[in-house]
C-alpha cells in the first residue's frame, strides 16, 4: 500500500492515505463551459482538486490532466497553451493527446470536409491509471469524467488491487456516468461555488518573478474588480 503514517491531528497519530487525480480535461472543459461565464475556464485544479479531499487524512501526489491542443483553431490553441503552462506551474502534469484529421461528408448535399477528432484521451487515462496502480503511488484515485469507456480500466484496477479506491467526480452539472458510479462504487461532484474560488490570478509569476502565464482577456471576470 502507498499509505503511510503521518500526525492528523495535534497529540495523535493516523493513517495518511495517497490520493491521486486523473483529471478528463474535455469533460471539464465543456462543464465549464456550460456553466456559462468564461472566467471559470480558468481554474486552478490543484486547488480545484484540493477542495475534494479530506485534509488532515489524503496527500495528494499527483495530479495528472489530460487532454488535446486544437491546432487548427489559432486562438483557442493559444488560450489553451497559456492554461497548460499555468497548470504546469502548480504541479498539475499534462498528458497531451491528439486531434486527428478526418473525412465527413453529408449524405444529402454530397458536401465533403476535414472535421477533426480527438484521440487518445480515454486511452490515456486509462493507461495511468493502471500503471500508477501497478507502480503503486497511489491508495485513492479520484477520476474526474462521466466517460464510461474508462468503465474497464477502473474495474481492471480493483481488481487487480482490491484494496485501492477508484472515487468518480463528476464535473460541474453534468452528472455522472451510471456505468462508471456502479464500477467504481464511489463519487463526488465538482459544485460552481467550488470553481469559483479556484481560480488562477491574472498574471502567474515564479519567485523571481518571470510571467508563466497570463490570462486570456476572454477569461476575464465580467466584474469590475478583476482580480
Amino acid at each position: 500500500m502507498a499509505c503511510h503514517v503521518a500526525p492528523t491531528d495535534p497529540g495523535s497519530w493516523g493513517v495518511m492515505i495517497s490520493s491521486a487525480f486523473f483529471i478528463d480535461g474535455f469533460n471539464l472543459y465543456h462543464a465549464l463551459k456550460r456553466l456559462g461565464p468564461h472566467h471559470l475556464k480558468w481554474v486552478d485544479l490543484n486547488a480545484l482538486m484540493r477542495r475534494l479531499v479530506a485534509a488532515k487524512s489524503e496527500d495528494i501526489v499527483a495530479y495528472y490532466y489530460f487532454s488535446a491542443f486544437a491546432y487548427w483553431l489559432p486562438e483557442q490553441w493559444r488560450r489553451h497553451q497559456e492554461y497548460v503552462a499555468a497548470l504546469t506551474y502548480v504541479g498539475v502534469v499534462p498528458i497531451m493527446g491528439q486531434f486527428k484529421n478526418k473525412d465527413r461528408w453529408c449524405l444529402k448535399c454530397g458536401a465533403r470536409w476535414i472535421g477533426h477528432e480527438e484521440k487518445e484521451t480515454d486511452v490515456n487515462i486509462a493507461l495511468y491509471l493502471l500503471n500508477e496502480a501497478y507502480r503503486d503511488t497511489y491508495d485513492r484515485a479520484y477520476v474526474v469524467s462521466r466517460d464510461s469507456d474508462l468503465k474497464p480500466a477502473v474495474e481492471l484496477v480493483l481488481k487487480q488491487f482490491p484494496d485501492k479506491e477508484i472515487v468518480i467526480v463528476a464535473p460541474p452539472e453534468l452528472g455522472h456516468s451510471n456505468d462508471l458510479t456502479r464500477a467504481a462504487g464511489n463519487k463526488r461532484t465538482i459544485k460552481r461555488r467550488q470553481v469559483e474560488v479556484s481560480l488562477f490570478p491574472a498574471i502567474i509569476v515564479d519567485s523571481a518573478g518571470n510571467v508563466i502565464a497570463t490570462r486570456p482577456s476572454k477569461y476575464d471576470p465580467p466584474h469590475r474588480d478583476r482580480a
